[in-house]
């Protein structure tokens, strides 16, 4: 990784791709390019990776891209959880398996569930044995530069001061509140969401094993995530009902928390503040146009998605290997430009499109028959033909998985980025 020194004040730095945003999308894109040997540099606001990011699932389709870019060995020591399952409570007691990974026909037939800030830190590491590679931590990009009617890099606050990084052409990777797609302008399509999600922590004395814990207890609606010594807990409840919830008080929460999880309720002391019980407005929109003049987005910038499913990381990701695969060859030649880059683009919406749309739209069918009727005091259960077929034919629980696990388009690391674990370790 470059050691160049950050820019003074004013100061302009120069690359072929500046990509914003440290995040999956933009780390693994800044990977790949880097070994095509194009000049990339991510620029990422924060200091470092540690903070709370709540999405840290990785799916198979994500492990399998680790492993062939060698990376799946130090991945595989990090430590995490796997899931293996989804089995939805029924009345009396029963149960019913609705997904399973386990029956994938892919290398690892589960979704690891890791610290998202590990995850990141070995991509970064990975990519800064790339002499083409420069991460720029604590540079906060605050908007597009522009010549000529074309975006040609972005404005930049760092503790130096302000700067810019000019590069032939900015990759938006900044998330759901990009300033990127902001500053262009692009049109967005808004898709209503009824509900929000608080996230929390529930100390647990034992493992809850491989499957998600979805739970309902009079309106109350909950999905518990297994983790080591901890179950994640992502609640849900109407939008807007944030300061209602806090006005409760935080006793009232436990009490609603340990309900939900009985097996972890001796856990809800460890729910110490409010700060512990994050608020996520969920939104879902996507870009009618991905991109403009010297500019794409790409993952959350191009596509907020639902927090249902846990497919933010996996579809952002496999956007950066889809957009790496069509501009890598380009950028490495010089030749993205005008009509090129217009159609290169181009290219790339019409690939990653159809995945997004097929993956909300399977979300917004279980916001409007699953979470939406279990919020309204509803039980959380699927309709009870699909529960009869389900148990005749237990296969048919592979489908959700393929779709939740490993999409209907997934993209494969390009011959040119892949590396044996051997050599991965001598880089």
């Amino acid at each position: 990784m470059s050691q160049d020194p950050k820019p003074s004040p004013g100061t302009t730095r120069r690359t072929t791709c500046a990509i914003v945003g440290g995040g999956p999308a933009g780390l693994v894109l800044g990977l790949l390019l880097a070994r095509a040997g194009v000049a990339v540099t991510v620029l990422e606001k924060h200091k470092d990776f540690l903070r709370d990011f709540r999405g840290d699932t990785v799916h198979p389709t994500t492990l399998a891209l680790l492993e062939d870019l060698g990376l799946f060995e130090t991945f595989n020591a990090i430590s995490h959880s796997k899931v293996t399952h989804v089995d939805l409570p029924l009345p009396y007691g029963s149960s019913v398996r609705m997904v399973d990974f386990s029956r994938l026909p892919v290398r690892h037939p589960y979704i690891a569930m890791v610290p998202q800030w590990d995850l990141l830190s070995l991509l970064a590491e990975a990519a800064a044995a790339e002499p083409t590679f420069t991460l720029l931590t604590e540079h906060e990009v605050t908007g597009v530069v522009r010549e000529n009617g074309r975006v040609s890099g972005v404005v930049v606050e760092s503790q130096d001061g302000p700067g810019r990084v000019l590069a032939d052409l900015t990759i938006a990777c900044d998330g759901r509140w990009s300033v990127i797609r902001q500053d262009v302008g692009l049109p967005a399509r808004e898709i209503p969401v009824a509900f929000d999600v608080w996230w929390y922590r529930l100390p647990a004395a034992r493992h809850a094993g491989e499957s998600l814990l979805p739970r309902t207890d009079h309106g109350r609606v909950a999905i518990g995530i297994p983790r080591d010594g901890y179950i994640q807990v992502a609640q849900l409840g109407p939008k807007g009902a944030d300061d209602a919830v806090r006005a409760r008080g935080l006793d009232a929460f436990r009490a609603d928390a340990a309900a939900l999880f009985p097996e972890a309720a001796d856990g809800v002391s460890g729910i110490e503040s409010p700060a512990d019980v994050k608020h996520l407005d969920v939104r879902v929109d996507r870009l009618r146009r991905w991109y403009a003049p010297g500019v794409l987005c790409i993952g959350d910038a191009a596509h907020a998605m639902s927090p249902v499913g846990g497919v933010g990381i996996n579809l952002a990701v496999q956007d950066a290997v889809a957009a790496a695969r069509v501009l890598a060859p380009l950028l490495r030649a010089g030749t993205l430009s005008g009509r090129s880059e217009q159609r290169a683009l181009a290219r790339i919406q019409r690939r990653r499109m159809m995945p997004t749309v097929f993956i909300q739209g399977l979300q917004r069918v279980l916001h409007a028959r699953l979470i939406m009727p279990a919020i309204n005091g509803r039980e959380l259960r699927p309709p009870l033909w699909f529960v009869k077929l389900v148990r005749r034919v237990p296969g048919l629980s592979v489908f959700p998985a393929l779709a939740v696990g490993v999409g209907p388009r997934p993209e494969r690391a390009p011959g040119w980025a892949r590396r044996s674990p051997r050599d991965s370790h001598e880089v």
